[in-house]
């Protein structure tokens, strides 16, 4: 018997990646703009932005994506509303499709927001930081690399391209093919325990207290913030209590005392040492270094 291989069809291929950027802007942030001859998309992960791209300017909000062609001039500000978190990646790629992308605005879901963070991680095991220069040009390789990491971005960004390109075309088959029963139940209990975190940032909650408040059991809840985040609960609410001190910080109405007293902290050298073991910079360092970017 014969066998035939089958040469695999590629319809989306990115052939270079130029820059993978995560920003945490100030509520007062400006970049003038620039173009360039390679692809660029802007997703803003919290907050909002006002974007323009040629002569059309657009307001983007949170899991808002835009994408802009090459050679077309662009530039963002934040609005001064709040300060705002964007993902920022750039890439060439020649292929057809990517006609779909021009002048593209587009809302993402739960797995295109899964793949940027996989383009995140994969960026801080291959290349070396800073991750949050609006003015680098290149990025340099870290030595050594984790095994496949660059492969796994190349990866990653076509998986979202083809996802968005798929969602926009077949809306409904692509929902039937990537949703089951559970995890749809599982979803939904994701998306209510943090919207229960978020409405209790300003407090003290225990994981009794969640699962109680929200009739779950601690080992399924456990279960699906592993899954998802790759962490505890308490951890992960942790982590959401930094991240809005630093969006405290950037948008400047606060001193650290209040920030503190604001979030639920017992005190502020609790605070500091918290917000320290997460970032690895006391709140005043963190400032100085915000402040000097915006400079």
């Amino acid at each position: 018997m014969a066998y035939c291989p089958i040469r695999l069809t590629v319809d989306l291929d990115v052939e270079e990646i130029i820059t993978v950027h995560y920003f945490e802007y100030r509520n007062d942030f400006s970049f003038e703009g620039e173009s360039h001859d390679f692809w660029e998309f802007l997703c803003v992960d919290k907050g909002e932005v006002q974007v323009r791209a040629g002569t059309e300017t657009y307001l983007l909000k949170k899991g808002e994506m835009i994408f802009h062609k090459p050679n077309e001039f662009h530039s963002v500000m934040a609005t001064g509303q709040s300060a705002p978190n964007l993902v920022v990646i750039s890439f060439s790629c020649r292929s057809e499709a990517m006609r779909f992308f021009e002048n593209a605005l587009l809302t993402i879901g739960e797995e295109e927001r899964n793949l940027l963070a996989g383009i995140l991680s994969e960026a801080k095991q291959a290349f070396l930081p800073p991750f949050d220069n609006p003015y680098l040009t290149r990025m340099e390789r870290a030595t050594p690399a984790s095994f496949g990491s660059e492969q796994l971005i190349k990866n990653y960004l076509e998986q979202l391209l083809i996802g968005l390109l798929r969602k926009q075309l077949k809306p409904e088959a692509v929902r039937q093919l990537t949703k089951t029963n559970k995890l749809r139940s599982d979803l939904e209990t994701y998306h209510r325990i943090l919207e229960y975190l978020e409405a209790h940032l300003r407090e003290k909650v225990t994981i009794e207290q969640i699962c109680e408040d929200n009739l779950i059991g601690r080992s399924h809840l456990q279960k699906i913030f592993r899954t998802r985040q790759q962490c505890g609960v308490i951890d992960y609410f942790c982590s959401m209590k930094i991240s809005a001190a630093k969006e405290l910080i950037r948008s400047n109405e606060m001193n650290f005392t209040q920030i503190a007293d604001y979030l639920g902290y017992t005190s502020i050298h609790y605070f500091s040492r918290q917000f320290k073991k997460l970032t690895g910079m006391t709140p005043s360092e963190y400032s100085s270094s915000i402040k000097a970017l915006s400079d």
